[in-house]
């Protein structure tokens, strides 16, 4: 299943969503030339004491060689390449490697994981921009891609530790499912989704003398779609219940030991455009890979000890994808929102471009060297 559809699920919209790569069946010994670009325009008018108002306005590039030892086995090698706009240096170049074998329905992947919004996290859990902010995740990644149930356990090694770092290593995890309960031709659908992060910073070979760290995040849902007389009309709802734990063995690192959230969802999808209306409630939430809008302590830059430990938030999302073609799309999103605590409204609007496509080199499988 390598279809790209990278939706942060129903109610993160699609950045990706309407871009679909013609479907090339895999060969052993075929060699390809993929290219995948990024150019994202998010502009968050925010005053709150919470998060941070900034514009995020670039363009990201990876293009790879793929080849294919059997036709279960992709293995693709290039280069990322991130350009912040009104900065004439670079962000980041980074080579980018994966390793992925699918069998059946089960997928194994090694090196950079299909990463952000392929997890199908909610925004609280998973923060959006980290499409933009975190493009690439290492490590290791299984996904069940069956019928009814869908399954994603990954690792992201995000920093490694070496003898006498100055600085801990850094290792973010977790488990994104969700299980079907009803038939694909049934007018109501009805999914049952289960999630799961973890972040840990520690280490024992560092010359910190810094306490180890460890939160866990969680959530638990219900998802329901129903068809409103065509296939281009449809209401869908979705609500969460989410819970924050930290079990680091030093206490004190963070405001608040438990917290806890509910996160419901009611969206319209037509052929112009999606409507959706969010709420947030959140009791001494937080999630370090989560939304920032989400948190009840402050990610600011002017207020980082503010706190909001009953945290009320009204969303409404105006989100529309235009399809350029099979290999690329836009996203618009306008997103106006309101602070209950606080009695502010604020809004971000977002413009994404994404390209992705793949072109045949050739079948390299049976070329031997001249001599053989």
């Amino acid at each position: 299943m390598d279809n790209l559809l990278n939706e942060q699920g129903k109610e993160m919209d699609s950045v990706t969503a309407n871009v679909i790569r013609a479907a090339i069946p895999a060969v052993a010994g075929d060699l390809r030339l993929s290219l995948n670009a990024f150019t994202f325009f998010k502009d968050n008018e925010y005053f709150n004491k919470i998060v941070d108002g900034y514009t995020l306005f670039g363009t990201q590039l990876n293009p790879q060689l793929v080849y294919y030892p059997s036709k279960d086995l992709r293995l693709e090698a290039g280069v990322f390449i991130w350009k912040d706009f009104g900065n004439p240096q670079l962000q980041q170049v980074r080579p980018t490697y994966r390793a992925t074998w699918t069998k059946d329905k089960h997928q194994f992947t090694l090196g950079n994981i299909r990463a952000n919004l392929s997890h199908g996290y909610i925004e609280p859990m998973f923060n959006f921009e980290r499409v933009i902010l975190n493009p690439l995740e290492e490590g290791l990644q299984y996904r069940y891609l069956g019928n009814k149930l869908f399954v994603d356990v990954w690792v992201d090694w995000q920093r490694q530790q070496y003898r006498y770092s100055n600085y801990q290593e850094e290792i973010a995890g977790g488990l994104s499912s969700s299980y079907t309960l009803t038939q694909p031709e049934n007018a109501i659908q009805v999914a049952l989704p289960f999630q799961f992060t973890a972040i840990h910073h520690g280490g024992q070979i560092d010359t910190l003398n810094k306490p180890l760290q460890t939160l866990f995040n969680e959530a638990v849902g219900i998802e329901a779609r129903m068809l409103l007389g065509s296939r281009q009309r449809a209401l869908r709802f979705n609500g969460y219940v989410l819970g924050f734990q930290d079990n680091s063995p030093t206490q004190g690192q963070n405001p608040f030991k438990y917290g806890n959230g509910l996160y419901l969802n009611t969206t319209l999808e037509t052929r112009y455009a999606d409507v959706m209306l969010s709420y947030w409630q959140g009791s001494r939430f937080i999630a370090p890979l989560g939304g920032d809008l989400y948190q009840s302590a402050s990610r600011t830059v002017s207020n980082p000890e503010f706190l909001d430990r009953q945290r009320k938030l009204l969303l409404v999302r105006l989100l529309r994808d235009f399809r350029i073609s099979d290999a690329a799309a836009l996203t618009v999103r306008v997103e106006p929102l309101y602070d209950f605590n606080a009695k502010l409204l604020d809004f971000s609007f977002g413009v994404y471009l994404n390209f992705r496509q793949e072109w045949l080199l050739g079948n390299v499988g049976k070329r031997v060297r001249v001599g053989q």
